[in-house]
């Protein structure tokens, strides 16, 4: 029987803490779920580290439950770590040169500059056949600099080998959508204009800068999150019906709307706010300006809102409202779908007004109906039912799914290139517009949910 291939992987940057936080616990479940999956892990980045200390490194990142399994232990024997500097040509001539791999998937969990940096240095030393690129968000910082980095990485590798993360959209999760949306005739005859009245995207989180302030005070929660992500799962609610789940046709989907996007009046349909001192689950947050390695003259945004508006005639007129924010009371990653008031409700039916309406929570995938019915004491009155749902979830993280599209080489969970330049063009308008102080920066205690006045659901 043959063998199955081995993939390098190559992780630029590896000395982060994306990798030991994120990248390589994925690997793990990935390698617990797939152990006849063959993978080799290969760290560089400037900062040196001695062979025992990578060791240490991945081994502790690849325990599960404080075990290694059978893949995980194969690709600790394998490992090893190179101090190298990707920028300059020598240098990455010579490690891509002691890299003898049948695939090999080059990672960059690096920042966007340092990204383009290492790409235009690619170029110039050439890459193995058949390699494919992994590029963590977010792809450049700005729509030109998108632009750029698109038209540098395709003269590297084709477009199909360009692998642009978004690791909050698994494969589950993916599927997930579109089986509630078109396999279900009660939601799709409704899924429209007509009966809906907006769509809320929140993902709220409970994290501070949890030590990422190098990252995360020269993004915000505009580019952190609703850029890349949150426009994603818009799209995913918002496309018209696909052929297939084939990556042609649900990336074609994708790119309609993202093309049909706007925030349209920015300083009316765009907030921003950041917090101060506060208590998140009984652990005390100082004021966000006062964190290690703020500049509080960047006036970098810890929680952002937009209204998009998708000019087609499926949706024209439907807020579709995207909220991301750290430091807030509590969790909470979902998508809510609000229906409309039913037209007409017979006289001598009473009591509670609440529109009906659809939830979507992601990890862990689920969803909730929220149902107007007859009260349990007085039929006469109405009342809000709730009928829970569990869908189906993998048993990898969610890099673990991320990492075994690319190394399948399925490009579903990739974000394509003309999708990361509409991202850019959707948003920047709203930064150009905080640049400006035509929005004003609103404040939050860390522990609360929002800025009083924001809606919330």
């Amino acid at each position: 029987m043959a063998t199955t291939p081995t993939t390098t992987l190559l992780i630029l940057g590896a000395s982060g803490d994306l990798t030991s936080r994120l990248l390589l616990p994925g690997i793990a479940t990935l390698l617990r779920d797939q152990p006849s999956r063959r993978v080799s892990i290969v760290g560089a980045d400037l900062r040196e580290l001695t062979a025992d200390e990578w060791q240490l490194r991945v081994r502790t990142a690849l325990q599960l439950d404080g075990v290694l399994h059978a893949g995980t232990e194969a690709a600790l024997a394998s490992t090893r770590y190179v101090a190298s500097d990707a920028t300059d040509p020598e240098a990455l001539r010579a490690l891509l040169g002691s890299i003898d791999a049948e695939r090999l998937v080059i990672y960059f969990a690096l920042p966007p500059h340092v990204t383009e940096l290492v790409c235009g240095t690619l170029e110039q030393v050439g890459v193995p056949d058949g390699t494919i690129l992994a590029i963590e968000k977010p792809f450049g910082d700005s729509l030109e600099s998108a632009r750029r980095l698109n038209a540098l990485v395709t003269r590297i590798v084709p477009e199909e080998r360009v692998f642009r993360i978004d690791h909050f959209l698994g494969l589950h999760t993916v599927l997930n959508l579109l089986g509630l949306r078109f396999a279900n005739r009660l939601l799709e005859r409704t899924w429209d204009r007509d009966s809906i009245e907006r769509v809320e995207i929140l993902y709220d989180e409970t994290v501070t800068l949890e030590g990422r302030a190098g990252y995360y005070d020269r993004n915000g929660a505009l580019r952190d999150m609703i850029q890349s992500h949150l426009l994603q799962i818009m799209a995913l609610i918002a496309i018209e019906p696909i052929a297939s789940v084939d990556a042609r046709d649900l990336r074609d989907a994708v790119g309609q709307v993202l093309r049909a996007a706007t925030v349209v009046d920015v300083e009316r349909h765009s907030r921003r706010a950041r917090y101060t001192a506060g208590s998140v689950e009984g652990r005390d947050v100082p004021d966000y300006v006062a964190e290690a390695g703020v500049d509080a003259a960047r006036g970098t945004e810890t929680l952002a809102e937009v209204q998009v508006e998708i000019a087609t005639s499926r949706w024209a007129g439907v807020p579709f409202i995207l909220r991301s924010g750290k430091s807030l009371e509590g969790v909470r990653k979902r998508a809510i779908v609000h229906w409309k008031q039913p037209a007409h409700v017979p006289r001598g039916l009473a009591g509670r007004d609440t529109p009906d309406r659809f939830v979507i929570d992601f990890k862990p995938d689920g969803f909730e109906l929220h149902l107007t019915t007859n009260g349990k004491g007085d039929p006469f009155t109405m009342e809000q039912t709730v009928l829970r749902g569990e869908l189906g979830g993998g048993a990898l993280l969610p890099y673990g799914e991320v990492l075994g599209a690319i190394l399948d080489a399925d490009p579903r969970l990739a974000v394509r290139g003309d999708a990361a330049e509409e991202c850019w063009r959707i948003v920047e308008p709203v930064l150009a517009a905080w640049r400006a102080d035509a929005v004003p920066m609103q404040e939050y205690r860390a522990g609360s949910r929002g800025p009083r006045g924001w809606r919330s659901n």
